[in-house]
């Protein structure tokens, strides 16, 4: 992510610099622990003309090889082996693992294992338990949120009918004298 950005950075406001001011500017930004010695030991070779490092392109080649800066894919893969449901609707975590599985290189069996994965357990729960399983990402999504929105209805009811309940006349029995008033339950 580094390296993306601060190439970016040097094509769009310093391509008229030099070399080695492009590189300085990349190395003021390595800093805190195993970067900073790192670019203390770099700073070093450059000083005593012992460095192949000459520009940018250079560096940025240096900084993916000694620190293995990961590939899009493998960031992908690396999200969607961590990414779950948690407090939110089902459907935000759908759209989140869509957008997070385009580009992560998996499909079919692989991927509707890591949905299924980070999913919230009752929902999991339910959707193993079902007569017919869906054999789809696309129907295993659909029947998921499905399934999570029919559960937050359900929940908000049962809240309601507690409050409901709680009220007084809020237990559905007729109040004294009857539905209309007066006396006996008759119309007066």
């Amino acid at each position: 992510m580094f390296v993306n950005v601060a190439c970016l950075y040097i094509r769009m406001k310093m391509m008229e610099e030099t070399a080695a001011t492009q590189v300085a500017w990349v190395l003021s930004y390595v800093q805190g622990g195993v970067a900073e010695a790192w670019k203390d030991n770099l700073l070093d070779e450059l000083a005593k003309g012992e460095s192949e490092v000459e520009t940018a392109e250079q560096l940025f080649a240096k900084i993916r090889d000694d620190f293995g800066e990961t590939s899009e894919e493998e960031r992908k893969i690396e999200q969607l082996r961590t990414i779950e449901q948690g407090g939110r609707t089902c459907d935000k975590y759908v759209q989140e693992f869509k957008k997070v599985a385009r580009g992560s290189g998996y499909e079919g069996r692989p991927l509707i294992e890591e949905f299924k994965r980070g999913l919230n357990g009752s929902i999991r729960r339910k959707l193993a338990e079902a007569e017919e399983l869906p054999t789809t990402i696309g129907e295993w999504q659909e029947k998921a949120v499905r399934l999570d929105r029919n559960q937050r209805q359900s929940r908000m009811e049962e809240r309601m009918l507690g409050r409901n309940a709680a009220r007084p006349g809020g237990n559905m029995q007729p109040r004294e004298g009857g539905p209309y008033g007066g006396r006996g339950g008759q119309i007066t």
